[in-house]
Protein backbone atom coordinates (compact mmCIF):
# COMPACT_ATOMS: atom_id res chain seq x y z
CA UNK A 1 0.00 0.00 0.00
CA UNK A 2 1.29 3.44 -0.99
CA UNK A 3 0.18 6.69 0.64
CA UNK A 4 -0.16 9.40 -2.00
CA UNK A 5 1.65 12.30 -0.35
CA UNK A 6 1.26 15.61 -2.18
CA UNK A 7 4.27 17.42 -0.69
CA UNK A 8 6.84 16.56 -3.41
CA UNK A 9 4.39 17.60 -6.15
CA UNK A 10 3.44 20.81 -4.36
CA UNK A 11 7.10 21.78 -3.96
CA UNK A 12 7.78 21.18 -7.64
CA UNK A 13 4.78 23.31 -8.65
CA UNK A 14 5.74 26.03 -6.18
CA UNK A 15 9.29 26.25 -7.56
CA UNK A 16 8.01 26.38 -11.13
CA UNK A 17 5.44 29.09 -10.37
CA UNK A 18 7.94 31.18 -8.39
CA UNK A 19 10.27 31.27 -11.38
CA UNK A 20 7.45 32.12 -13.79
CA UNK A 21 6.10 34.92 -11.61
CA UNK A 22 9.60 36.39 -11.21
CA UNK A 23 9.92 36.65 -15.00
CA UNK A 24 6.57 38.40 -15.48
CA UNK A 25 6.48 42.16 -16.06
CA UNK A 26 3.06 42.53 -14.43
CA UNK A 27 2.53 40.43 -11.31
CA UNK A 28 -0.74 38.46 -11.16
CA UNK A 29 -3.28 39.24 -8.47
CA UNK A 30 -5.96 36.85 -7.21
CA UNK A 31 -9.21 38.40 -6.01
CA UNK A 32 -10.84 36.32 -3.27
CA UNK A 33 -14.52 37.02 -2.61
CA UNK A 34 -15.75 36.03 0.86
CA UNK A 35 -19.39 36.33 1.93
CA UNK A 36 -20.02 36.05 5.67
CA UNK A 37 -17.60 34.93 8.36
CA UNK A 38 -17.43 31.14 8.13
CA UNK A 39 -14.45 29.84 10.12
CA UNK A 40 -13.65 27.01 7.66
CA UNK A 41 -13.83 29.45 4.72
CA UNK A 42 -11.43 31.83 6.46
CA UNK A 43 -9.02 28.97 7.04
CA UNK A 44 -9.09 27.95 3.36
CA UNK A 45 -8.59 31.57 2.27
CA UNK A 46 -5.63 31.97 4.61
CA UNK A 47 -4.00 28.86 3.10
CA UNK A 48 -4.34 30.41 -0.35
CA UNK A 49 -2.91 33.72 0.85
CA UNK A 50 0.11 32.00 2.38
CA UNK A 51 0.79 30.05 -0.83
CA UNK A 52 0.38 33.21 -2.92
CA UNK A 53 2.93 35.08 -0.83
CA UNK A 54 5.41 32.19 -1.13
CA UNK A 55 5.44 32.47 -4.95
CA UNK A 56 5.33 36.27 -5.19
CA UNK A 57 1.66 36.66 -6.14
CA UNK A 58 -0.64 39.31 -4.70
CA UNK A 59 -4.07 38.58 -3.28
CA UNK A 60 -6.96 40.94 -2.63
CA UNK A 61 -9.64 39.81 -0.21
CA UNK A 62 -13.16 41.21 -0.67
CA UNK A 63 -15.24 40.59 2.47
CA UNK A 64 -18.99 41.05 2.10
CA UNK A 65 -21.86 40.70 4.62
CA UNK A 66 -23.66 37.39 5.01
CA UNK A 67 -27.07 38.99 4.41
CA UNK A 68 -26.17 40.42 0.99
CA UNK A 69 -28.68 39.71 -1.79
CA UNK A 70 -27.90 37.93 -5.05
CA UNK A 71 -28.45 41.13 -7.04
CA UNK A 72 -26.19 43.21 -4.79
CA UNK A 73 -23.47 40.56 -4.86
CA UNK A 74 -23.76 40.23 -8.63
CA UNK A 75 -23.20 44.00 -8.99
CA UNK A 76 -20.19 43.83 -6.67
CA UNK A 77 -18.82 40.88 -8.64
CA UNK A 78 -19.06 42.89 -11.85
CA UNK A 79 -16.76 45.54 -10.37
CA UNK A 80 -14.32 42.97 -8.98
CA UNK A 81 -14.08 41.02 -12.24
CA UNK A 82 -13.56 44.14 -14.34
CA UNK A 83 -10.86 45.53 -12.03
CA UNK A 84 -7.80 45.29 -14.28
CA UNK A 85 -5.44 44.52 -11.38
CA UNK A 86 -7.38 41.33 -10.67
CA UNK A 87 -6.05 38.76 -13.14
CA UNK A 88 -8.00 35.96 -11.47
CA UNK A 89 -11.14 35.81 -9.34
CA UNK A 90 -12.45 33.12 -7.00
CA UNK A 91 -15.57 32.98 -4.83
CA UNK A 92 -15.07 31.11 -1.57
CA UNK A 93 -17.83 28.50 -1.33
CA UNK A 94 -20.33 27.74 0.06
CA UNK A 95 -22.29 30.98 -0.22
CA UNK A 96 -25.21 31.79 2.12
CA UNK A 97 -28.47 30.02 1.29
CA UNK A 98 -30.27 33.09 -0.04
CA UNK A 99 -27.67 33.52 -2.79
CA UNK A 100 -28.09 32.04 -6.28
CA UNK A 101 -24.60 30.57 -6.35
CA UNK A 102 -24.40 29.76 -10.07
CA UNK A 103 -25.55 33.27 -10.99
CA UNK A 104 -22.65 34.68 -8.96
CA UNK A 105 -20.11 32.26 -10.42
CA UNK A 106 -21.32 33.13 -13.93
CA UNK A 107 -20.23 36.73 -13.33
CA UNK A 108 -16.59 35.57 -13.61
CA UNK A 109 -15.28 35.69 -17.17
CA UNK A 110 -13.50 32.50 -18.36
CA UNK A 111 -10.15 34.31 -18.71
CA UNK A 112 -10.24 35.09 -14.96
CA UNK A 113 -12.04 31.95 -13.74
CA UNK A 114 -9.24 30.03 -11.99
CA UNK A 115 -11.70 27.63 -10.32
CA UNK A 116 -13.45 26.85 -13.65
CA UNK A 117 -16.92 27.22 -12.12
CA UNK A 118 -18.78 29.66 -14.39
CA UNK A 119 -21.13 28.12 -16.96
CA UNK A 120 -18.93 29.32 -19.82
CA UNK A 121 -15.74 27.93 -18.26
CA UNK A 122 -17.39 24.56 -17.53
CA UNK A 123 -18.70 24.46 -21.11
CA UNK A 124 -15.23 25.16 -22.47
CA UNK A 125 -13.82 22.31 -20.40
CA UNK A 126 -16.56 19.92 -21.54
CA UNK A 127 -15.58 20.39 -25.18
CA UNK A 128 -11.83 20.42 -24.52
CA UNK A 129 -11.29 24.14 -25.07
CA UNK A 130 -10.35 25.21 -21.54
CA UNK A 131 -6.80 26.45 -20.94
CA UNK A 132 -7.00 25.30 -17.33
CA UNK A 133 -8.44 22.37 -15.37
CA UNK A 134 -10.58 22.70 -12.21
CA UNK A 135 -8.18 22.62 -9.22
CA UNK A 136 -9.50 19.45 -7.54
CA UNK A 137 -9.55 17.54 -10.84
CA UNK A 138 -6.08 18.92 -11.55
CA UNK A 139 -4.90 17.72 -8.14
CA UNK A 140 -6.16 14.18 -8.78
CA UNK A 141 -4.56 14.24 -12.23
CA UNK A 142 -1.22 15.31 -10.73
CA UNK A 143 -1.33 12.50 -8.16
CA UNK A 144 -2.06 9.90 -10.85
CA UNK A 145 0.73 11.15 -13.09
CA UNK A 146 3.31 11.46 -10.28
CA UNK A 147 2.63 7.99 -8.86
CA UNK A 148 2.10 6.26 -12.22
CA UNK A 149 -1.54 5.28 -11.70
CA UNK A 150 -3.29 4.22 -14.91
CA UNK A 151 -6.72 5.69 -15.58
CA UNK A 152 -7.69 4.63 -19.11
CA UNK A 153 -10.25 1.84 -19.13
CA UNK A 154 -10.50 1.69 -15.35
CA UNK A 155 -13.82 1.65 -13.49
CA UNK A 156 -14.05 4.82 -11.38
CA UNK A 157 -16.74 5.65 -8.84
CA UNK A 158 -17.05 9.32 -7.87
CA UNK A 159 -18.97 9.69 -4.60
CA UNK A 160 -20.66 13.09 -4.49
CA UNK A 161 -21.73 15.27 -7.42
CA UNK A 162 -20.84 18.72 -6.12
CA UNK A 163 -19.52 21.52 -8.33
CA UNK A 164 -16.10 21.57 -6.61
CA UNK A 165 -15.27 17.85 -6.57
CA UNK A 166 -17.67 15.36 -8.12
CA UNK A 167 -18.68 17.14 -11.31
CA UNK A 168 -15.22 18.31 -12.45
CA UNK A 169 -13.47 15.06 -11.46
CA UNK A 170 -16.06 12.97 -13.33
CA UNK A 171 -15.84 15.18 -16.42
CA UNK A 172 -12.03 15.07 -16.46
CA UNK A 173 -11.91 11.30 -15.86
CA UNK A 174 -14.37 10.55 -18.66
CA UNK A 175 -12.34 12.65 -21.09
CA UNK A 176 -9.22 10.77 -19.92
CA UNK A 177 -10.80 7.40 -20.79
CA UNK A 178 -12.12 6.10 -17.46
CA UNK A 179 -15.48 4.34 -17.08
CA UNK A 180 -17.16 6.66 -14.60
CA UNK A 181 -20.13 6.19 -12.26
CA UNK A 182 -21.27 9.16 -10.15
CA UNK A 183 -23.06 8.64 -6.83
CA UNK A 184 -24.96 11.81 -5.99
CA UNK A 185 -24.91 11.48 -2.20
CA UNK A 186 -24.07 9.33 0.81
CA UNK A 187 -27.41 7.50 0.51
CA UNK A 188 -26.22 6.02 -2.80
CA UNK A 189 -22.92 4.72 -1.41
CA UNK A 190 -23.15 0.94 -1.24
CA UNK A 191 -21.01 -2.18 -1.31
CA UNK A 192 -22.07 -3.22 -4.80
CA UNK A 193 -21.08 0.07 -6.45
CA UNK A 194 -17.82 0.59 -4.58
CA UNK A 195 -16.85 -3.07 -4.51
CA UNK A 196 -16.53 -3.17 -8.30
CA UNK A 197 -14.51 0.05 -8.63
CA UNK A 198 -10.82 0.14 -9.54
CA UNK A 199 -10.69 3.78 -8.41
CA UNK A 200 -12.83 5.59 -5.83
CA UNK A 201 -12.83 9.39 -5.50
CA UNK A 202 -14.94 10.73 -2.65
CA UNK A 203 -16.13 14.30 -2.11
CA UNK A 204 -19.13 13.67 0.13
CA UNK A 205 -18.12 15.57 3.26
CA UNK A 206 -19.48 12.69 5.39
CA UNK A 207 -17.07 11.45 8.09
CA UNK A 208 -15.94 7.86 7.49
CA UNK A 209 -18.76 7.14 5.04
CA UNK A 210 -16.50 4.73 3.14
CA UNK A 211 -15.06 1.76 5.02
CA UNK A 212 -12.70 -1.07 4.15
CA UNK A 213 -15.44 -3.65 3.68
CA UNK A 214 -16.86 -1.56 0.81
CA UNK A 215 -13.61 -1.44 -1.20
CA UNK A 216 -12.16 -4.19 -3.36
CA UNK A 217 -8.58 -5.38 -2.88
CA UNK A 218 -6.00 -3.33 -4.77
CA UNK A 219 -8.26 -0.34 -5.47
CA UNK A 220 -7.04 3.27 -5.58
CA UNK A 221 -8.85 5.56 -3.12
CA UNK A 222 -8.74 9.37 -3.30
CA UNK A 223 -10.35 11.13 -0.33
CA UNK A 224 -11.32 14.74 -1.10
CA UNK A 225 -14.19 15.15 1.37
CA UNK A 226 -13.50 16.75 4.74
CA UNK A 227 -15.71 17.35 7.75
CA UNK A 228 -15.41 17.90 11.48
CA UNK A 229 -16.07 14.98 13.79
CA UNK A 230 -15.82 15.83 17.48
CA UNK A 231 -13.74 18.89 16.66
CA UNK A 232 -11.26 16.87 14.59
CA UNK A 233 -10.89 17.20 10.81
CA UNK A 234 -11.61 13.83 9.19
CA UNK A 235 -12.18 12.53 5.69
CA UNK A 236 -14.93 10.57 3.96
CA UNK A 237 -12.72 7.49 4.08
CA UNK A 238 -12.02 5.44 7.20
CA UNK A 239 -8.27 5.43 6.60
CA UNK A 240 -7.47 2.66 9.07
CA UNK A 241 -9.75 0.01 7.55
CA UNK A 242 -9.50 1.10 3.90
CA UNK A 243 -5.69 1.35 3.85
CA UNK A 244 -5.43 -2.36 4.63
CA UNK A 245 -7.03 -3.30 1.29
CA UNK A 246 -5.95 -0.73 -1.29
CA UNK A 247 -2.90 -0.28 -3.51
CA UNK A 248 -2.90 3.54 -3.17
CA UNK A 249 -4.68 5.96 -0.82
CA UNK A 250 -4.48 9.67 0.00
CA UNK A 251 -3.89 10.76 3.61
CA UNK A 252 -6.49 12.84 5.48
CA UNK A 253 -3.94 15.65 5.73
CA UNK A 254 -1.28 16.36 3.12
CA UNK A 255 -3.14 14.79 0.21
CA UNK A 256 -5.52 16.48 -2.22
CA UNK A 257 -6.00 19.68 -0.16
CA UNK A 258 -2.52 21.30 -0.44
CA UNK A 259 -2.28 20.22 -4.06
CA UNK A 260 -5.63 21.86 -4.86
CA UNK A 261 -4.33 25.17 -3.47
CA UNK A 262 -1.23 24.88 -5.65
CA UNK A 263 -3.39 24.19 -8.72
CA UNK A 264 -5.44 27.36 -8.06
CA UNK A 265 -2.27 29.37 -8.54
CA UNK A 266 -1.04 27.29 -11.45
CA UNK A 267 -4.32 28.19 -13.16
CA UNK A 268 -3.89 31.85 -12.21
CA UNK A 269 -0.43 32.00 -13.78
CA UNK A 270 -1.58 30.18 -16.94
CA UNK A 271 -4.46 32.61 -17.43
CA UNK A 272 -2.25 35.62 -16.61
CA UNK A 273 0.40 34.58 -19.10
Amino acid sequence: MMVLEAKPIVEKIKNDLTARVASMQYKPRLAIVMVGESAPSKKFVELKEVFAKSIGVETQRYELPADITTNALRERMRDIVHESRNTGVIVQLPLPRQIDTQSILNAITPEKDVDVLSARAVGNMAVGKSRVIPPVAGAVKCLFEHYGIELTGKKMVVAGAGRLVGQPVAMWAMRAGAIVTVLHGADQVNHEMLGDADIVVSGLGNPHAITGEMIKDGAVVIDVGTAEDGGVLVGDVDFESVSKKVSHITPVKGGVGPLTVALVFQNLIKLSE
